[in-house]
């Protein structure tokens, strides 16, 4: 409650100091919210690199509602104590949208807030089914949910490797051990039982240890839940100890510092993910873009672009900013994006998922056909 007068006063301010100036000098404020720094910082720049673009080729079209959109920036660090920091930050700055986070835990953590003081928050990549199960109408996500992708993980290994042993890896984090089980679930439906479950602890060095029960138990596919930091180390390391199990991962591992980790041994590692945007006729001039200024737009900087630009479309139809009405508009319409054509269902979930197979190859992932 206190927060909320904060927030109301903040937005009365604002108000009185924009009727002074003119409605020429108006301005929108949105947030972005995410790893800027610490181990996943890569997904963090292309959080920033996505919605940063979408804004400037928003603004140079007139903004929206004929007003600029300027934005706040907030760096989470991956922790979910930091995550809840910085959403308070940007709520008090008076954003009306935040686009992240990046990790689940912290996007978890972080939508109370948003939802409590009326800010939409849209992730670009946090898949853990509770963010939008937790019943907030602000609350979306331009990614799928760990689930529809366990399902593709595990129809997959069960298609493509049936008398394999298998064992479960995963981080311990919202994200990786959410993921690790809806695969196993998936698999366990299907018929296939894992011969061992397996956890690593986020900053981990050494997995020596779990390799050599991976060893002794004769493994013959690895499936883990967790992100490109311990993924590619565990990747690195059996080859290493000459484990020759095939590698499974998911969006988690998706970005060139994957293979940076890993090298020649990452060769022939497979991911789920969703298709590669980059390829979309939708997204052409927005990739070249990228591409002319020296980035290559990887993984999430589409769904970044992509979130901001649903915002917008929900915005100019909702004729306001006034999140509970942007909301609506977002629960209820279809979206033109890089992405392509994007919809939420009631629970802030896209209506679509469209996870796929990739496999990685001397640098860079290939859909598998």
């Amino acid at each position: 409650m206190v927060r909320m007068k904060v927030r109301v006063a903040a937005i009365a301010i604002m108000v009185a100091a924009g009727l002074g100036a003119g409605a020429a000098h108006a301005e929108i404020k949105l947030g972005l919210a995410g790893p800027l720094t610490g181990p996943n910082a890569v997904v963090g720049e292309q959080m920033r690199r996505g919605t940063e673009q979408a804004i400037a080729d928003i603004n140079a079209k007139g903004g929206v509602l004929g007003e600029k959109l300027v934005l706040s920036k907030g760096d989470d660090a991956s922790n979910p104590s930091q995550g809840v920091s910085v959403a308070n930050k940007l709520v008090t700055e008076g954003v009306v949208a935040v686009f992240g986070h990046y990790n689940s835990a912290v996007s978890i953590a972080a939508a109370k807030v948003y939802a409590e003081e009326g800010v939409i928050q849209i992730s670009p990549n946090s898949t853990n089914p509770r963010l939008t199960e937790m019943g907030y109408a602000t609350t979306f996500r331009t990614c799928g949910r760990d689930d529809q992708q366990g399902q593709v993980a595990a129809a997959y290994i069960a298609r493509v490797f049936p008398k394999a042993r298998i064992a479960i890896v995963q981080d311990q984090t919202t994200y990786g051990k959410g993921l690790a089980d809806a695969t196993r679930d998936a698999l366990n439906k299907l018929g296939k039982k894992e011969v061992l479950y397996e956890a690593v602890t986020v900053g981990d060095r050494d997995m020596s240890a779990i390799i050599t029960r991976m060893k002794d138990a004769q493994i013959d596919v690895v499936f883990f839940g967790g992100v490109h930091t311990e993924g590619g180390l565990l990747v690195r390391q059996m080859a290493d100890k000459g484990l020759k199990a095939q590698f499974v991962g998911g969006d988690g591992i998706i970005s060139n510092e994957f293979w940076g980790i890993t090298g020649p041994s990452g060769n022939g590692v497979l991911n789920t993910f969703g298709p590669d945007y980059r390829l979309r006729p939708q997204a052409a001039d927005v990739v070249k873009k990228f591409r002319d200024g020296g980035y290559e737009p990887e993984a999430y900087t589409l769904y970044s672009y992509a979130a901001v630009q649903a915002w917008a479309q929900a915005a100019t139809e909702a004729k306001t900013t006034d999140p509970t009405k942007v909301a609506a508009v977002l629960h209820k319409s279809t979206f033109q994006t890089v992405i392509g054509p994007l919809a939420f269902d009631a629970k802030g979930d896209r209506t679509t998922a469209d996870y796929t197979v990739y496999q990685w190859r001397d640098g860079s992932y290939t859909e598998v056909k």
